[in-house]
């Protein structure tokens, strides 16, 4: 069974390093120029950035005339867009968007980067406000911030950049477009013609393509790989707590679990997968990976190594790993933390059901234990003491010293205050607790008795 929980991660482990050679792409026939049709769908994120990034490359190598960006996105990581903004800048060969659905919030910002702008009848562009992972409103820095680089994303291809700010911002008042003081523009693709934000309303791709004079062109139509894939999958901001409290919950279980079984490959592979979605996204470096192997090292040493420090720097280095390769500290931040109150939870249930007895904590806690039924004592108990009659040599006040038949014995009274020289009784011991009592003498006369 441990065999086959090996070769499963074997196996996973060399698919993670055979998924980025396989380059998707399908090319059409056709003379003269060519398009490349790159898709922009679902979440923008950073998996998404290196999807693009590696579409342009490729494009430019093999002398592209032309980019086709047919966007379908709800929006997604501002820092994601910005970086998608930059690339898009940056290309000398035109590049055109065509808004099949969607383009709405970071979606947006990426249409207004490119040369020009074609929507389908159904589709619309706008609803760029900025929030919070939890969906809560930024911080008016960072609104001013993303409201500036909409702007600027519109003037840079010439449109008026009014429309943009109203789509970041609720105070600006369009009423005539719909999106009156309080609410964010969003452009259908008749408004989006009116003020200039789209060149036209176009049905299917081969329209398009007639539009930009370019039917005859060679097309190639660009698909992600399945490394990017799973890494744009990998990076999303909820997956990544869901991965990450899978690894933790999975090596706690592994824990009380005897051998290596499925929760410590369940967590392992849980934790590689996260690093390597973020690796190809190109959230994490080399660097980032060999501090992770350093803090799992440190941590493994502290086992063999007494002190603690070690475990302690090894805990950090993982966890700092982890931050160097999120793409949002705050989101990772809050990812680790769901983490640990998943370890904890499971850490304390698991200790109430099993305790220690079982799985790789029976090798380093010590469950022995110097019980008398195993013969072990704290100190012999002089049980033969008892009724010994013998005088204390020192005040008793309560502990002293008493001498019973020559033999001087540390002793300790039943509570009261003995006299030097009285003669005291034992009447208890336990261990070397020594319990005496007075002796009282009677004198008989005829009256009857005298203490």
């Amino acid at each position: 069974m441990r065999r086959s929980f090996f070769s499963v991660f074997i196996l996973v482990l060399l698919g993670m390093g055979v998924f980025p050679f396989f380059n998707v792409g399908t090319e059409a026939k056709g003379e003269g120029q060519t398009v490349y049709v790159i898709p922009v769908e679902d979440d923008v994120e950073r998996g998404l950035l290196a999807f693009l990034e590696r579409s342009f490359e490729e494009g430019n190598e093999n002398g592209a005339d032309h980019f086709i960006l047919e966007i379908n996105t709800p929006g997604g990581a501002v820092d994601a867009a910005k970086n998608i903004g930059t690339l898009l800048q940056n290309q000398d060969v035109p590049v055109t968007s065509f808004v099949i659905n969607e383009a709405l919030s970071a979606g947006s910002y990426i249409a207004l980067n490119t040369d020009h702008i074609y929507m389908t009848p159904q589709g619309q562009m706008g609803a760029s406000g900025v929030i919070n992972s939890d969906g809560t409103a930024a911080d008016l820095k960072a609104q001013s911030a993303w409201i500036a680089a909409m702007t600027a994303a519109a003037e840079s291809k010439g449109r008026d950049p009014i429309y943009a700010e109203a789509m970041a911002n609720k105070e600006i008042d369009l009423p005539e477009l719909g999106a009156p003081k309080g609410a964010f523009l969003t452009l259908k693709p008749s408004n989006a013609e009116k003020v200039g934000y789209s060149n036209g309303t176009i049905h299917d791709r081969e329209e398009l393509l007639a539009e930009l004079e370019l039917s005859d062109a060679k097309i190639v139509e660009m698909e992600t790989t399945l490394a990017e894939e799973l890494a744009r999958l990998i990076t999303h901001p909820f997956v990544v707590p869901i991965l990450l409290s899978i690894a933790s919950l999975g090596f706690i279980v592994e824990l009380y679990s005897p051998g290596f079984g499925i929760p410590g490959t369940m967590g392992l592979v849980s934790l590689l997968l996260f690093f390597y979605g973020h690796l190809v996204a190109g959230l994490a470096g080399f660097e980032t990976i060999l501090l992770l192997v350093l803090g799992i090292i440190l941590v493994v040493a502290e086992f063999f190594v007494p002190g603690g420090v070690l475990g302690i720097i090894g805990m950090i280095s993982i966890i700092g790993s982890m931050f160097m390769a999120g793409a949002d500290v705050g989101n990772m931040a809050f990812s680790i933390g769901i983490a640990i109150i998943i370890s904890i939870i499971a850490s304390v249930v698991l200790f109430k059901r099993m305790g220690f007895e079982k799985g790789f904590f029976r090798h380093i806690i010590l469950r022995d234990a110097t019980t008398t039924e195993g013969g072990y004592v704290s100190s012999k108990n002089r049980i033969e003491l008892i009724g010994l009659e013998g005088k204390a040599i020192t005040t008793l006040r309560p502990s002293g010293t008493g001498e019973f038949d020559g033999e001087r014995i540390d002793v300790v009274t039943e509570g009261g205050y003995i006299a030097s020289g009285t003669r005291i009784k034992i009447v208890k011991t336990e261990g070397s607790r020594v319990v005496v009592r007075e002796i009282i003498e009677h004198k008989e006369n005829e009256g009857g008795s005298l203490k």
